[in-house]
Parts: structure tokens; C-alpha cells; sequence
């Protein structure tokens, strides 16, 4: 499982000395020895405090019951303040979106410049091919994206042992360039890093912002645990990804200072007859560092179509065995669209480095503000500790928050109004579903109204269960009200169905399932779901019902409403813009069959028209 992890996880940050070390010196820095020394120093105290600190060591432990992200720690906060009786704070869960929002624009940029700095290995040895390489990496992004529907898993299985040869190869490089030049080994002192900013004051911002390239792989690291567990995790970084970077990073400075005149810090570490073995085996390994981003904008949406943020998609789950493995074809084909305009577009890594790490910057430091609420509701910190690591970390984020800020006008701002559609889009659904809810409610009659009006009407009854969809209140849904008005018809059992995603990534089997009796053969059944489970309604139902109430499939028939939305008078321009896009994301929606896993030849669909 390690070895798999090091293939999905670690791949971003991995791929990271490609281009990290050689943007702090882009902006007219001057490549002196100090300097040298400096950046190293501040790259490799970077990864110990964020990645190595922050992440592997205390943010993977705010697991939700295996599932990680920055919205599963959302729901962690949320659930566990109000396990313990503690006012829900919507701003938490405000932030968690924000967050998510920041991951999709992170995943667009992440591949782009992987592969970009990779292909562009081939120029330092055949400047020439300098027109080819926009063409070669947009066809290693189609078949990057061409690959996901084999599933996590397999990918992982087939990239580990190459990314395994990718940091030993890292770490062997970074060796010998440090024998020739010991002295580099005293850029661990982290006080040759605050010298660097000090001497270079005026370019302390770009500085910042290029060695904040070499940690941007962390918040995929925590969005990747439902992948792997999280001591596997914590194993690949430890043994193999974290020493492979440093020597690397160390090596760079020490062949910088041995031979002044290198052109490119990284390719520079191997003879020439090796720049093209090591372009490809960067190249693979870019391909590689894709798939952690991807991977983790899977989950992300996932848990979001879970969570009510997302209306559902097409999902389709790669392992029979392992949890969390999930391929979303839309999701796959936007990320892919968007990668080949990015490098089409940029046709240089240091030019699309310029709009990369304003993303993952800001949602470094939204991942600690959730943090400091989790030590206190999960942990049970006190006030005093979780304000001081807290603080720790948030200097550090708003000092590469600040850095990568003025990338903003050169770039920097296309990651930013993604996230922001994207939030668009998320709080659009959640606001019309929650209007939906609320006219369904006006729209339902309550049960014990219904079963006293059938007790004095004598209503044909037939054999066999109905199911019908129906709110948290269990209201007779319209879909019931539809089929008694027309048929005239009831079956011998009806079952009111609520199905419930809790803030949990998965429920517990003393919440899975609720049965209330109505009488006269009606019964409210409330089915819960984790936001990482599969809602298969016909084995959730297997589970919980027995005697005469078991699921029978070929007895059993499932109501749904299928409606479609008017406007109502007195709405504002604001409000019929977001009901149409609510409408629209409604109709593109994977359908409720799907979705719940029904029997499709069980399965009738009630239409009606429902005025918002």
C-alpha cells in the first residue's frame, strides 16, 4: 500500500525539482553562494514544516472515519460540535467549500506544469525541439486522462515502482553533487534561509513564492487518504519521498555553486549523455505527479454529490475491494479540456508558474483555520495549544499567501475565478434544492391525514411493497398523491422512503436505518449514508427490513417524481438566473435510478410541475 501511495500521492510534489529551485533565482536573484545556500535552506525547511509537520504529522490524524479532504474536515468539525451539544457554525462549513472550490483549480494547473517542465527537458540537449514540446505534452495529457477509468488502484500498482526509481534516482543525483561541494550541507541551518530574504529583501516575495512550488503537493497528500491508509502514507514520505527532495534540493545548490555557468539546475545534475534518459523517466514521472490531483478532484466531488453541493453525476466505482476508488467520466473529460488550454495557452512552465500556487497558498491556509476548530471539537485541545500551533502554521501560510498574491495580475487570477464558478455552482444547487425542499413540504400532505381519509374511503388495494421518496418529515410525497388521483390504486404495503447523508464519511450501524409503523400498512423508513458511501438503496433495504416488510424485488416497485420547474411572479433578475442553472444542473443530473442503484424494470417515474 505504500508503494502504491508513493504513485498517487506523492507524484506532485515529487515532480517539484523540475522547476522549484530554478524559479527562485528567475527574478534576477543573484546566483551567489550564500544564495544558493539560502534557497535550499528555506526549500528543504519548508517541506519540514509543512508538509512534514502540518500534513503528515498532524493533519492526517483528522481522518473522517478513513476519508480525508479539506470538505471531509468540514463535516468533522461540524459533526463533532454537534455531537457535543455545540452551535453549528455555518462559516465552517463555508470555508470547507471554499477550500474544495481551490482543489478543482489546483487540479487544472498541476498536470499542465508537470508535464510541461518534464517535455521541456528535450530543449536543454536539442534546443530545436523547442516547437515540439507543447505538442508532445498535450498528448501525454490526453493519455493521462485517457487512463483514469482503469481506477486508482491499478494506476497506483503500475506508477509506484516508477516513482520509486524517481526519488532513489532524486536522491543519487542530490549525493554526488554534495560530495563535490560538502559546504551546501550548511544550508540546513534554517538561519541561512532568513539571511537569504534579509540580503534579498527586495525580491523576497518572488523568492517565497518559487520555493512554495516545492510544497504545493501537500494538500493533495490529505485529500488522497480514502486512496490509502494513512501510515502507508506517512511511510512513502518518511523512507523515500522526503530524503530523495532534500538531497536533490541540496544537490542543486552545490552543482550551482560548483558550475556557475549551468543553465538548468536540474538537468544540469547529469552528464549529457544522460539529459534524455532522465527527460524521460521525468517525463514519466510528470505523468505520475497527475494523478494525485485527479485522484483527489474525484473524491472531492464525490463527497460534494454526497454532501448536497453537487447535483449527481455519473460515477462509477474501480474497486471491488477498496473503499474511496471512484471515476467520474464529466469530472475526468472538464480537468483533461481545461490542461490542454492551459498548456496551449502558457506554451512554457515559467510562464504558467506565474498563475500556479495562488490556489493551493489560500487553501493551505483555509486547512488551517479548520484545523485549529478540529484540535479543540476533535481532539479536545485546549484553547491555549491549538491558538499556538495554529498561529505557527498561519504565519507561514500568509507569508506564501502574500508571495503568491502577485502572481494575481500575471496569471494568477484564472485559478481564482475557477474557484469562484465553481462556488457559484455549488451554493446555486444547494440554494435550489433547499427552495425545492421547502415547496415539496408546502406541496406534501401529512401522512396521518392521508391514512385517516383511506380508512373511510375504501380504496382498492394490490399485492406486493411501493417505495416512495419522501422528505425528512415524511410527508406523502406528490409522486404517491399522482399515482392515488389517477389509478385510484394503493398497494398492499407502502413504505415512505427517506434516504439521509450524514456529515459522517460513514454511518454507523445503529443509524443506518429507522422504521416507524403509520398504520393501515404505511410504514417511514429513514436510510442513512456517509458521504463516502454508495447509496444502494436495494441492499441498505435487504439489511434493515424483515418478516413481512423484506425487500422482495420482484414484489417491490419504486415511485419516483421526475419534475420540472416554472418561475413564480414577483422574482427577482438575480433569482430566475439562478433558478435557471439550478434547472439546467437539474436536467444533466445522473438520474435517481442510478444513483440509488434501483432495478430500472422496477421503477415508475411521476411527472409534475413544481413552481419555485
Amino acid at each position: 500500500m505504500a508503494l502504491g501511495a508513493l504513485g498517487i500521492v506523492f507524484g506532485d510534489i515529487g515532480t517539484s525539482p523540475l522547476y522549484a529551485f530554478r524559479e527562485c533565482f528567475a527574478d534576477d536573484v543573484p546566483a551567489s553562494a550564500q544564495n544558493l545556500g539560502g534557497a535550499a535552506s528555506l526549500i528543504v525547511w519548508s517541506m519540514i514544516l509543512i508538509v512534514s509537520i502540518k500534513y503528515v504529522a498532524l493533519i492526517l490524524r483528522l481522518d473522517n472515519k478513513g476519508e480525508g479532504g479539506i470538505l471531509s474536515l468540514s463535516a468533522l468539525v461540524r459533526g463533532s460540535r454537534l455531537a457535543q451539544g455545540l452551535r453549528d457554525q455555518q462559516w465552517v462549513f463555508a470555508v470547507g467549500l471554499l477550500g474544495g472550490a481551490l482543489i478543482y483549480a489546483d487540479g487544472m494547473i498541476t498536470p499542465a506544469i508537470s508535464v510541461l517542465s518534464a517535455v521541456e527537458g528535450l530543449t536543454v540537449k536539442a534546443p530545436e525541439l523547442g516547437e515540439s514540446v507543447v505538442p508532445i505534452a498535450m498528448g501525454i495529457i490526453v493519455a493521462i486522462f485517457a487512463i483514469q477509468r482503469f481506477g486508482t488502484g491499478r494506476v497506483g500498482v503500475l506508477f509506484g515502482p516508477v516513482i520509486l526509481l524517481w526519488f532513489v534516482v532524486l536522491g543519487l543525483l542530490g549525493v554526488k553533487w554534495i560530495l563535490e561541494c560538502p559546504a551546501v550541507l550548511w544550508s540546513l541551518n534554517p538561519w541561512n534561509g532568513v539571511h537569504f530574504l534579509i540580503r534579498e529583501s527586495s525580491h523576497a516575495l518572488p523568492i517565497l513564492a518559487a520555493v512554495f512550488l516545492s510544497v504545493t503537493g501537500g494538500e493533495a497528500l490529505y485529500a488522497d487518504l480514502g486512496h490509502f491508509s494513512a501510515r502507508a502514507i506517512r511511510m512513502a514520505w518518511f523512507f523515500v519521498a522526503f530524503p530523495g527532495l532534500a538531497l536533490n534540493y541540496l544537490g542543486q545548490a552545490a552543482l550551482m555553486q560548483v558550475r556557475p555557468e549551468s543553465t538548468h539546475s536540474f538537468y544540469n545534475l547529469v552528464p549529457e549523455a544522460g539529459i534524455l534518459p532522465l527527460t524521460l523517466l521525468a517525463t514519466a514521472a510528470a505523468i505520475i505527479a497527475s494523478q494525485a490531483l485527479i485522484s483527489g478532484a474525484f473524491s472531492l466531488t464525490s463527497q460534494a454529490i454526497q454532501l448536497g453541493l453537487m447535483p449527481r453525476l455519473r460515477m462509477l466505482y474501480t474497486s471491488a475491494t477498496e473503499k474511496g476508488q471512484v471515476y467520474l467520466p464529466p469530472v475526468n473529460w472538464f480537468l483533461m479540456l481545461a490542461c490542454l488550454y492551459l498548456i496551449s495557452h502558457y506554451e512554457e512552465s515559467s510562464k504558467l508558474a506565474a498563475a500556479y500556487g495562488i490556489s493551493i497558498s489560500l487553501t493551505m491556509a483555509v486547512t488551517t483555520v479548520l484545523f485549529y476548530q478540529a484540535s479543540r471539537a476533535v481532539w479536545g485541545w485546549s484553547a491555549w495549544k491549538s491558538k499556538l500551533v495554529a498561529l505557527g502554521f498561519l504565519l507561514i501560510d500568509v507569508a506564501f499567501l502574500l508571495a503568491n498574491g502577485s502572481k494575481i495580475l500575471h496569471g494568477g487570477w484564472m485559478p481564482l475565478v475557477v474557484a469562484a464558478v465553481i462556488i457559484f455552482l455549488m451554493t446555486t444547487w444547494r440554494w435550489g434544492r433547499a427552495r425545492l425542499g421547502v415547496r415539496m413540504e408546502k406541496a406534501s400532505l401529512p401522512a396521518p391525514m392521508l391514512i385517516h381519509e383511506l380508512q373511510r374511503k375504501n380504496i382498492h388495494r394490490v399485492s406486493g411493497t411501493a417505495f416512495y421518496m419522501c422528505g425528512k418529515t415524511g410527508g406523502i410525497p406528490l409522486a404517491l398523491l399522482h399515482n392515488l388521483k389517477h389509478n385510484q390504486v394503493l398497494h398492499e404495503r407502502v413504505v415512505l422512503l427517506h434516504v439521509e447523508t450524514l456529515d459522517a464519511s460513514h454511518a454507523s450501524d445503529d443509524e443506518r436505518s429507522r422504521m416507524e409503523d403509520l398504520g393501515l400498512g404505511f410504514v417511514l423508513l429513514h436510510l442513512r449514508f456517509g458521504f463516502s458511501e454508495t447509496p444502494n438503496v436495494p441492499m441498505a433495504l435487504k439489511q434493515c427490513l424483515a418478516d413481512e416488510w423484506r425487500y422482495e424485488p420482484q414484489k417491490s416497485t419504486f415511485f419516483l417524481g421526475r419534475e420540472t420547474y416554472a418561475m413564480s411572479q414577483g422574482l427577482s433578475a438575480w433569482e430566475r438566473v439562478r433558478l435557471a442553472i439550478f434547472a439546467w444542473m437539474t436536467r444533466n443530473a445522473t438520474p435517481a435510478t442510478a444513483y440509488f442503484s434501483l432495478p430500472p424494470s422496477r421503477v415508475v417515474e411521476l411527472g409534475a410541475q413544481i413552481t419555485l
